[in-house]
């Protein structure tokens, strides 16, 4: 079979025996892999330091098919995670990173634009930047790559353009906002404010998420992070580890 070679980030790198390891990784190429690593435990590991969680490599695998993992033969470092700034939020907001890109990240389908999306992500996460409009640009970015991304100009009940700039319903199970016709009967709706679909508005209208990074007005950064957590837990169905932590840093 023949080798395939690809830059990855590490989502995951768990024991498997007492020299291995099964690592989890998104890859430019080939989407999310899940692969063996052979002797990555020993204390001279061929592998080295390349296989941290959060790590950027160049990876060499051999592809097997059905559900057998894939075989990892090499892996050289190519970066580092560094919390330059030491800041607990930070470090969290990268796990967090991982944990949605483990999660809604299909094996074996290539997304390149999601892997430069985390890459871009992890390096501003490095920085001395607001965790909060990089983890919010980040989340709507990817909802909007995967095909998630929740309607905020026009209600999805009847596609009626909502121009009002004052607070709107938002329909979690429904993915978007919602006329006061329209929400009637609905469930799982919030009022999220005038203030806070600007920002959500001006994520999901943005064409190149590398044009900048957002800061959130101190205002209405908690409803934002409050609605986008809450929308991810509703529309994928699942609680996310690194909710709880991230909301008890910002408590």
């Amino acid at each position: 079979m023949t080798a395939e070679k690809t830059d990855a980030i590490v989502l995951r790198a768990v024991g498997w025996s007492e020299t291995s390891l099964i690592v989890t990784l998104l890859t430019r190429d080939f989407g999310k892999v899940s692969a063996l690593a052979k002797g990555a435990r020993r204390p001279k590991s061929p592998f080295e330091a390349a296989l941290d969680l959060l790590c950027r490599c160049r990876i060499v695998f051999l592809p097997k098919s059905g559900d057998v993992l894939d075989l990892l033969t090499e892996a050289k470092l190519m970066r580092q995670f560094r919390n330059r700034t030491q800041r607990l939020k930070n470090l969290y907001a990268a796990y967090y990173v991982a944990e949605l890109l483990r999660e809604l990240i299909d094996h074996g389908q290539p997304q390149a634009d999601v892997y430069h999306l985390a890459d871009e992500t992890l390096l501003k996460l490095e920085q001395d930047a607001q965790v909060d409009g990089v983890l919010l640009q980040f989340e709507m970015s990817l909802l909007k790559l995967l095909g998630h991304q929740p309607s905020m100009t026009r209600c999805v009940g009847c596609d009626t353009p909502l121009l009002d700039e004052g607070p709107v319903h938002f329909g979690l199970l429904v993915s978007g906002v919602l006329c006061d016709r329209c929400v009637a009967g609905q469930r799982q709706v919030i009022r999220m404010r005038g203030e806070s679909r600007k920002i959500f508005t001006l994520l999901s209208e943005e064409s190149d998420w590398e044009s900048g990074w957002l800061t959130i007005p101190d205002l209405v950064r908690g409803e934002c992070r409050a609605i986008i957590q809450r929308y991810l837990t509703v529309h994928f169905d699942r609680q996310w580890q690194l909710h709880r932590y991230l909301e008890d840093l910002a408590r």
